[in-house]
């Protein structure tokens, strides 16, 4: 049986991760390179990627790491004209790169709300900015963004630029689907829940519990029907199916992996 993206080259950007465990990027890279793609993995903190490839050589996967400053146009059109010269083609991009920051309108301050809007949506923006031309020039591609559950809901906190951001995530990613489906070209969004990412321990818990890590993961808990929280791994077998060949019919859309969290109320 053939894997699901057998020589494929895949962009990953954002896949490092602030810890160690199973971030969305470095789960996305691993997942990627276990189905048969070349990973060309993105980010701006090499120390950060040096766990993700690891485990990808470990598994005996093809993967280059670059840094790159995503919000940056000049750095990503090289970083995307580096992956062509490198392996030849783009068949795939997953947009990974996101952050929150806390506070509404009048709490956050507007150099806040700058930097969440270019590391959260400017960084979507410019990647696809720099890739379409090269998959357009191929004759398809795949484009898979990641958003959040904040970007479609109240989540719990008030994170005005985190949640606009990734609800721009979305609404960009549906307008370029349109745009390219006749350029074989699909772009689609995985909209990740309350995951236990190392991101809880490394920045949430200090955002949202007083630094008290089992006191957000049970508040975290508290709202998935399933009973469990998903960690980058359900985030990246989302992505895997959107980037392969079984979603060919499947652009424009959404998947949301949240274990029921943003269906229920209250």
């Amino acid at each position: 049986m053939s894997k699901r993206l057998e020589g494929k080259v895949a962009i990953v950007t954002g896949a490092g991760c602030i810890g160690p465990g199973w971030g969305n990027g470095r789960a996305v890279a691993v997942r990627f390179a276990e189905e048969g793609a070349k990973i060309y993995a993105i980010d701006r903190n090499l120390e950060a990627m040096q766990e993700t490839l690891e485990r990808v050589r470990a598994l005996g996967g093809d993967v280059t790491g670059v840094v790159c400053d995503v919000t940056d146009s000049e750095a990503v059109a090289r970083m995307v004209e580096g992956c062509r010269q490198h392996y030849g083609r783009v068949d795939i991009l997953v947009n990974n790169v996101g952050g929150s920051a806390a506070g509404g309108p009048v709490a956050l301050d507007e150099e806040n709300w700058d930097a969440q809007i270019a590391l959260n949506l400017k960084s979507v923006y410019l990647t696809c900015k720099h890739v379409l031309p090269v998959m357009e020039a191929q004759g398809a591609g795949a484009i898979v963004n990641t958003a959040s559950t904040s970007g479609i809901r109240w989540t719990g906190a008030a994170q005005v630029a985190y949640a606009a951001s990734k609800a721009g995530v979305i609404q960009l990613s549906r307008v370029v689907a349109v745009e390219y489906a006749g350029k074989g070209i699909r772009v689609n969004t995985v909209v990740p829940g309350q995951l236990h990412t190392p991101m809880v321990e490394a920045r949430l818990a200090g955002q949202r519990a007083g630094g008290d890590v089992d006191v957000l993961l049970k508040q975290r808990l508290a709202r998935i029907p399933l009973g469990f929280m998903g960690d980058g791994r359900d985030t990246a077998n989302a992505a895997l199916y959107l980037a392969s060949d079984e979603a060919r019919f499947v652009t424009g859309t959404e998947v949301i992996v949240d274990g029921g969290m943003t269906v229920r109320c209250g």
